[in-house]
C-alpha cells in the first residue's frame, strides 16, 4: 500500500508547476499547524509537539529555498516572515500558546493565497519562492495581504 501511495504522490508532484508545488508545501504546513492546535486543545501534548515539528519542516523548506538575490525585496520579506513564524512556533511549543499557532496559520494562509494567484496567472514561470520570475512586474503581481 505504501508503494502505491508513493507512486501516486510522485506522479502528482511531477504534474505540478513550480508555483503549484509551493502551494502544496503551504498546504502541508497549514494542515500540520491545524492538527497541532487540535492536539493541544485535547491536551495531547506529544502529538501537538510532533505536528508542530512537521509544520516547521515545511516552513524551513520554504525559507531555505528562497533566492534573495533574484527575488529581491519580496524574497527578503518572505525570509523575514518565515523566520518570524519559526520563532513563534518555537514559543508555541514551549508555552503551548495556541494563539501563536493560529496567527501562523493566518499568515501562511495569506501567503498561500498569493501563491495560488501566481500559479493561476503565471503557470510554470516560477522556480521557487522569489526565484525564476521572468520580470520585475511578475514579482509585483504577487499581492500579499498580511
Amino acid at each position: 500500500m505504501k508503494d502505491k501511495l508513493k507512486s501516486y504522490q510522485t506522479v502528482d508532484t511531477l504534474g505540478k508547476s513550480s508555483a503549484d508545488l509551493v502551494v502544496k508545501v503551504y498546504d502541508g504546513a497549514i494542515s500540520d499547524l491545524n492538527k497541532a492546535i487540535k492536539h493541544y486543545q485535547k491536551n495531547k501534548i506529544p502529538q501537538g509537539y510532533e505536528a508542530l515539528e512537521k509544520a516547521k519542516k515545511f516552513i524551513v523548506h520554504l525559507y531555505t529555498t528562497l533566492d534573495e538575490e533574484k527575488g529581491g525585496d519580496i524574497a527578503q520579506k518572505l525570509s523575514q516572515l518565515y523566520a518570524f513564524i519559526i520563532e513563534q512556533l518555537n514559543i508555541a511549543q514551549t508555552m503551548r500558546n495556541l494563539s501563536a499557532i493560529e496567527d501562523s496559520v493566518v499568515i501562511l494562509s495569506n501567503l498561500r493565497e498569493g501563491w495560488m494567484q501566481l500559479a493561476e496567472g503565471h503557470g510554470n514561470k516560477v522556480d521557487r519562492p522569489g526565484r525564476g520570475l521572468s520580470e520585475e512586474q511578475d514579482l509585483k503581481d504577487l499581492s500579499l495581504s498580511i
